[in-house]
C-alpha cells in the first residue's frame, strides 16, 4: 500500500495541473524540482502544483507523438508500454544529467521524450 501511495505521489509531482506556466525551460523545471521534497507533503507547495501541470502537458504532448508516428507507419520517438511505472527520481536523474547549457535551449516535453526515448527504446 505504501508503495503504490508513493507512486501516486510521484507521478502527481510530475502529471497534473493546468495552471502551469507554458513555455518553461527544461533548465527551469529542473531547477524548481530539485528543491521539492519528494514526500508526501510536496504537493502542498503550489510550485509543485506548476510543475505537476508543465509535465502533464509534456507527457500529453509526448503520448500524442508516440500515437501519431505509429498510426503513420512511422518510429514513434519511444515505445513505452500501455502503462508505465513513473520513478521520478530516475526521471530527475535523467532530467539533471542533461549538460545545463543544453538543458537551457530545451523544452519540459524535449526533456521527457529524451527520458521516454531512454527508458524505452523502440526495438531495431
Amino acid at each position: 500500500m505504501r508503495a503504490i501511495l508513493t507512486a501516486v505521489l510521484a507521478a502527481c509531482l510530475f502529471v497534473g495541473s493546468a495552471s502551469a506556466q507554458s513555455g518553461m525551460t527544461l533548465d527551469d523545471f529542473v531547477t524548481r524540482a530539485n528543491r521539492i521534497p519528494l514526500n508526501p507533503t510536496a504537493m502542498l507547495r503550489p510550485d509543485a502544483h506548476r510543475l505537476k501541470g508543465e509535465a502533464e502537458r509534456a507527457f500529453r504532448t509526448v503520448g500524442t507523438e508516440i500515437e501519431t508516428a505509429r498510426a503513420a507507419g512511422r518510429t514513434p520517438p519511444a515505445c513505452p508500454p500501455e502503462q508505465i511505472n513513473l520513478n521520478v527520481r530516475q526521471l530527475l536523474a535523467h532530467l539533471n544529467a542533461i549538460p545545463q547549457a543544453r538543458r537551457q535551449r530545451m523544452s519540459v516535453t524535449d526533456g521527457i521524450r529524451s527520458w521516454m526515448g531512454s527508458r524505452y527504446p523502440c526495438p531495431g
